[in-house]
């Protein structure tokens, strides 16, 4: 899940880059580390753009050491709270909903302001732009847990000190490699649409946004600066690292913790974890996930909370979605191991 927008250096090496070489079977044993990428490949990725990931990052980081400093003097108030909450259903959504299984797995098909707006939510995690978001998650699916995969965290391999560095790897280290992920292989549907494209290019200014609204709104309901920078903290920056942290464990925790109710493909090693199915909204069920990827609901066993197949729903009754892929019983059995 991309950070910097990285399609300009993935298409213009003429499709020699990392991500077009790993589309050729690469053996793999299921245990070894995976091959090493050219040492060629680490320069691609202009110094500027590194940096610009880096900050991304680390930056939410900030927002806590501030928030501790803010609470020594008065605690963190109910309009922090409300705002924070909203922001962070919003941008969620955004992405679960939006980026994930709408535009990257077509688990329905939204109407146009729905698509929009999604994609702007998204945007507005401060995770990427949504056309390179997709292209990457697209090529995880493609490449689960084997050469190819972005950000497996069996990268380096299957003992404790290989599977400790892809942890990292999976989590955050991924964000700061020269493995571009082509949007024009991984995702020609997205750069086809115009709409997306245009949400694709205003990126950056929906990641201001994302952080203006919630000082805007603090100031208003408060009237007071301080008001206006507990709300930016909280409901900024405390909120994009929440969820920032919460997605990227998807990419990680979900594939070395939790169960394996479901058969997936050889080496994908995708994980049920309940922990955080209420933060994730459901994706933390990823196991069933990548068992029937287009699947609309990712948690569909008894139990299973997942606040963004609640939200597809009231969509598809609204008419706002249609042609939604909700589970099949007879197919879901015929993937269960348990």
């Amino acid at each position: 899940m991309a950070v910097t927008d990285r399609r300009a250096s993935s298409l213009s090496d003429g499709g020699t880059d990392t991500a077009q070489r790993s589309t050729v079977p690469v053996p793999y044993d299921g245990v070894s580390p995976f091959p090493r990428v050219d040492p060629a490949d680490r320069h691609r990725i202009p110094r500027w753009q590194l940096a610009a990931t880096a900050v991304v990052v680390t930056f939410p980081f900030i927002a806590l050491v501030i928030a501790v400093g803010w609470l020594w003097g008065s605690l963190v108030g109910p309009t922090d709270l409300i705002l924070a909450a909203a922001f962070y259903c919003l941008t969620c959504l955004g992405v679960t909903l939006g980026f994930h299984r709408g535009l990257t797995h077509g688990s329905f098909t939204p109407n146009r302001p729905v698509k929009i707006a999604t994609a702007i939510a998204g945007s507005m995690s401060f995770q990427g732009d949504v056309i390179t978001w997709v292209a990457t998650h697209r090529r995880h699916h493609a490449f689960t847990d084997r050469p190819g995969d972005p950000h497996s965290p069996f990268r380096f391999g299957t003992s404790l000190a290989g599977e400790l560095r892809g942890l990292v790897h999976a989590h955050v280290g991924w964000l700061f490699t020269a493995d571009v992920t082509p949007p024009a292989r991984y995702a020609p549907d997205l750069l086809a649409d115009a709409d997306l494209r245009a949400v694709s290019r205003a990126f950056p200014a929906l990641c201001a946004l994302s952080l203006a609204l919630p000082l805007g709104l603090g100031w208003a309901v408060s009237g007071s600066w301080h008001g206006a920078l507990t709300a930016l903290v909280w409901a900024g920056l405390v909120r994009v690292a929440l969820l920032q942290h919460v997605t990227w464990s998807v990419n990680s925790l979900c594939h070395m913790i939790g169960r394996r109710p479901f058969r997936t493909r050889r080496h994908d090693r995708a994980t049920n974890l309940w922990p955080l199915a209420l933060l994730s909204f459901g994706e933390s069920w990823h196991n069933l996930h990548h068992a029937d990827p287009t699947c609309a609901r990712h948690g569909v066993d008894r139990g299973q909370i997942d606040p963004t197949a609640a939200v597809i729903r009231l969509l598809e009754r609204l008419g706002w979605v249609h042609d939604v892929r909700w589970p099949v019983p007879g197919r879901l059995e015929t993937r269960r191991l348990s």
